[in-house]
């Protein structure tokens, strides 16, 4: 277990104390991030299966496909697969 330090509203922090007992503080708080992430993590998986999907945008990036290789020898595409060429 890791213990983060953070940053709240005094009024926050005075609510919470109110009426979140001290030893359910903590559970409560990775409830309420892990909800948080959950949510911005499904929202990026359906922009990426978006883009995906998108048959305009794919066309478009097959016609940039010819630059890939533009000013790599042989050698530094080896390189940068880190494949090496056998002589």
């Amino acid at each position: 277990m890791e213990k983060v330090l953070i940053s709240i509203p005094d009024q926050l922090a005075a609510r919470m104390r109110a009426t979140i007992p001290a030893r359910q503080r903590s559970k409560i708080i990775t409830l309420l991030i892990e909800e948080e992430i959950e949510k911005r993590e499904r929202a990026l998986y359906e922009c990426a299966l978006a883009v995906e999907q998108d048959n305009e945008l794919r066309r478009e990036m097959e016609e940039w496909n010819v630059t890939l290789n533009d000013g790599l020898t042989e050698e530094g595409k080896s390189a940068l697969t880190g494949k090496i060429k056998s002589k």
